[in-house]
C-alpha cells in the first residue's frame, strides 16, 4: 500500500476515535432527517420540542405493540373496553392507546378513523392504526398494526385477541385503510416567579 495512503488513513481513523459519542440530540437530529422533518423552502421548519415529541410517540409506539401482545387470548366481548370482561374492536384499541400512550381516542371504529391522520398502506409502522369494512359500512373494523403485514385486534364473538395476517384474502378484500395517531401538543406550562422583595 502506498505510504502516504497508509498515513492518511492512520489519521482518518485517529480522528473517529476522538469523535465524541453520540447524544440524545444527535439520536432526534437522526430521526428528522429520516422523518424528512427539515427547514422547507417556504420557511416552516420543525421545532426542537416538535422532533422530541414525534421521537417519543415512536418509542411509546413500539411500547404499545409490546403491550398489546400481552393481551392476547382475552376473550371478545361487543362493547368491552376492559381486560376483565374483554374488548370488541375498537375498545381493544382505545384501551392499549389510553394504558400505554396515555391518549384517549374516540370510543367506536369510525370516530377512531374520523380522529386519526391518513397515511398510506406502504407507510405504515408499528402503532399505526388498520381498518376494515367487515359489515358493508366503512372503517366497522379497526386493528393495531405491528409490522410484518400483521396486526393485532379483537376480531368477533367467540374469538380472542389475536395476531392475523393482512394478506390473507378476507382482510385484503375489505381493508379500508391506514391511520396515524398523532402525538397530543405539550400543554405550555407558565412559570410563576416571585413577586421582588421590597427593600424596607
Amino acid at each position: 500500500m502506498n505510504r502516504w495512503l497508509s498515513l492518511l488513513l492512520l489519521c482518518v481513523a485517529g480522528s473517529a476515535s476522538a469523535l465524541p459519542p453520540p447524544t440524545a440530540e444527535d439520536d432526534i437530529g437522526r430521526f428528522v432527517a429520516e422523518k424528512g422533518l427539515v427547514e422547507r423552502l417556504d420557511g416552516v421548519r420543525v421545532t426542537v420540542e416538535e422532533a422530541v415529541r414525534a421521537t417519543s410517540m415512536a418509542h411509546r409506539a413500539s411500547d404499545l405493540v409490546v403491550t398489546a401482545m400481552g393481551f392476547l387470548g382475552v376473550p371478545y366481548r361487543r362493547g368491552g373496553n376492559h381486560v376483565d370482561t374483554g374488548f370488541d374492536c375498537s375498545g381493544f384499541v382505545r384501551a392499549m392507546y389510553e394504558q400505554t400512550v396515555g391518549l384517549m381516542l374516540p370510543r367506536r371504529a369510525d370516530q377512531q378513523a374520523a380522529a386519526t391522520q391518513r397515511i398510506e398502506r406502504r407507510e405504515l409502522q408499528p402503532g399505526d392504526l388498520v381498518f376494515f369494512n367487515t359489515m358493508r359500512r366503512a372503517f366497522s373494523h379497526v386493528g393495531i398494526y405491528v409490522g410484518d403485514g400483521k396486526f393485532i385486534h379483537s376480531p368477533k364473538p367467540g374469538a380472542q385477541v389475536r395476531v392475523e395476517d393482512m394478506s390473507m384474502a378476507y382482510w385484503s378484500q375489505r381493508f379500508d385503510g391506514a391511520r396515524r395517531v398523532l402525538p397530543a401538543p405539550t400543554p405550555v406550562v407558565e412559570l410563576q416567579l416571585p413577586a421582588p422583595v421590597q427593600a424596607p
